[in-house]
């Protein structure tokens, strides 16, 4: 064998470099072929930039304030069913005598604005994902610039907060909101809002949120609207105190806190509910989320503190005792243990509340009125919908039973469901985590309880926010997006005005909000759509299928 038949050794080389190459290129190629196939749960690497551009920001903190604009000014027009529509009950807006004239364009500003805010929240959260590290300071200020147009405009979805602010008025005169309805201050302006169901109805709030609601009422020198609006400010200041823990919580489970943030506080469920309706679960669940801040910031004493104060605005909040105490107790402790850490933490509730209860001058009347929400017959409560189906049912076959007696029944079912779920949710608190276990739990007692409304699906929503993945994720954001369509209309009065509407407006508005559902909203940061075009070919594979 002469010398020219063996390949020299340099050859042998390229030959060797080339296919590890060719194969680094096949290895590349494949991966971007799987790479659009991404989750929710899943995060990719953003293409190569600079880390501290976050100009992509303006796009949607822009988008956004014009959706929340568009919701506001739709709701602001005469004849909304958005607003309580009666004279005198804000500063503008309200309509002097029965029109439907500008229904239909309200209707379509509002849910035009819903569709574009829905659409930018979760590009938002989608873009976050793909891109960590945001400073939460720049989500801060769009959230305070998606706040600001929520302030200026009549209470939106709910009428709730005309009844905190005749219990405050209430309180300013001494006079006990356990004992005694709004209707016990006669007519007048902090009447005129309130619903009827709730006038002779006593107060089944905490005595700390009737007092705030006092100081608001006393503040606003006995002027309604005003109380009105303090009593909004103390539901963004909830918002503000929830924007400083979830980032602070989501770094303490070692997750990127900017998901978090949006998910939790910049959540159209959140503004529109807690914000837009002026609802005092907004304190609740930020001064909750303190406490559970505290408590994982190795202050648990001032963590129970946080959540007896939360329970005294609203007792859900009481759950978030159990949990500390239960984490007081350290990992993996005796039953023992843990039982004499949730009776120190029953010690410090009682003091707490004793405290408030001893200052508002209230005592502990409150405890029987927990019940009062029960009065409220919400198809979306299952428990209550079920009642409703098989008394009606029993009514068509001739069988004689109450409605009250099966209501009771079903309501009683539901609950104690909800008990076992947090029980389980407690005894398997170290596998589930904190946060999911009292989100999990918190959300069972809304959802098998007497009532559901939108704004109870923010308590497990935001506490979930900060650990949120797989099932779990898609849970809230299901809820985020869905609710506010279906939970914060006009109801009765919003079908009632449509059935007279013209056939062809009515068309017209669904086509205007069919293009609001589609229309591009451009790129934002790093795209997680890939362009498959520009992929190099490869051959075609039978037989296994790769899956991202």
């Amino acid at each position: 064998m002469d010398d020219s038949a063996t390949p020299a050794p340099a050859t042998v080389l390229d030959r060797v470099g080339t296919r590890l190459g060719r194969l680094s290129l096949r290895v590349d190629a494949l991966r971007l072929r799987v790479a659009p196939r991404i989750t929710l749960t899943e995060r990719i690497e953003a293409e190569a930039g600079d880390p501290d551009d976050w100009s992509f920001l303006r796009r949607p903190a822009l988008l956004g304030f014009v959706a929340i604009v568009s919701i506001c000014a739709g709701a602001s027009l005469p004849s909304s069913p958005f607003k309580l529509e009666l004279g005198g009950t804000w500063f503008f807006g309200e309509a002097t005598g029965p029109s439907t004239t500008l229904m239909l364009p309200g209707v379509v500003a509002v849910y035009g604005g819903m569709v574009l805010l829905v659409r930018v929240w979760f590009g938002l959260y989608q873009a976050l994902r793909v891109r960590p590290g945001v400073p939460i300071r720049h989500l801060s200020s769009m959230l305070a610039l998606w706040i600001l147009p929520l302030l200026v405009v009549a209470p939106l979805f709910s009428r709730d907060v005309f009844s905190y602010a005749a219990q405050g008025e209430m309180m300013s005169h001494h006079i006990d909101p356990y004992r005694y309805g709004p209707g016990t201050i006669g007519s007048g302006p902090y009447n005129l809002g309130v619903d009827p169901l709730w006038t002779n109805t006593p107060a089944p709030y905490g005595p700390l949120f009737l007092m705030l609601a006092g100081w608001s009422a006393s503040l606003s020198l006995h002027h309604a609207l005003i109380t009105v609006v303090f009593l909004r400010l103390q539901s963004v200041a909830g918002v503000a105190l929830m924007a400083y823990c979830i980032p602070k919580l989501a770094r303490s489970y070692g997750r990127d806190p900017g998901p978090a943030f949006v998910l939790a506080v910049l959540n159209p469920l959140t503004l529109l509910a807690l914000v837009g309706g002026a609802h005092n679960d907004a304190i609740m669940v930020g001064v909750l989320l303190a406490g559970i801040t505290a408590a994982r910031s190795h202050h648990p004493v001032w963590g129970l503190v946080l959540c007896a104060l939360a329970a005294s605005i609203k007792v859900p909040a009481a759950i978030g005792i159990v949990y500390v105490a239960w984490d007081w107790a350290g990992p993996f402790a005796d039953w023992r243990l843990r039982a004499r850490m949730i009776v120190r933490a029953g010690l410090v509730t009682v003091a707490v509340m004793g405290v408030l209860s001893l200052i508002s001058g209230l005592g502990w009347g409150w405890i029987a009125n927990l019940g009062t929400p029960g009065t409220v017959r919400s198809w979306m409560a299952p428990a209550t919908a079920v009642g409703l189906l098989m008394s009606g049912a029993a009514h068509v076959v001739g069988i004689g039973v109450g409605l009250g007696g099966v209501l009771t029944l079903t309501r009683a079912i539901g609950l104690l469901s909800a008990a076992a779920i947090a029980l389980y949710c407690l005894r398997h608190r170290e596998r589930l985590g904190l946060l999911a276990a009292l989100g999990i739990t918190m959300m069972a007692f809304v959802v098998l309880g007497p009532v559901v409304q939108p704004w109870y699906l923010t308590w497990g929503i935001i506490l979930v926010a900060p650990i949120a993945t797989g099932r779990m994720l898609y849970a809230a954001v299901a809820l985020s997006t869905v609710t506010p369509f279906i939970g914060l209309t006009g109801g009765t009065e919003l079908l009632n005005e449509l059935m007279h509407t013209d056939a062809v407006a009515m068309m017209l508005a669904v086509l205007v909000l069919w293009a609001v559902a589609i229309v591009p909203l451009g790129k934002w940061t790093t795209s997680w759509r890939i362009d498959r075009s520009r992929l190099p070919a490869l051959p075609q594979r039978q037989g296994a299928v790769l899956e991202s």
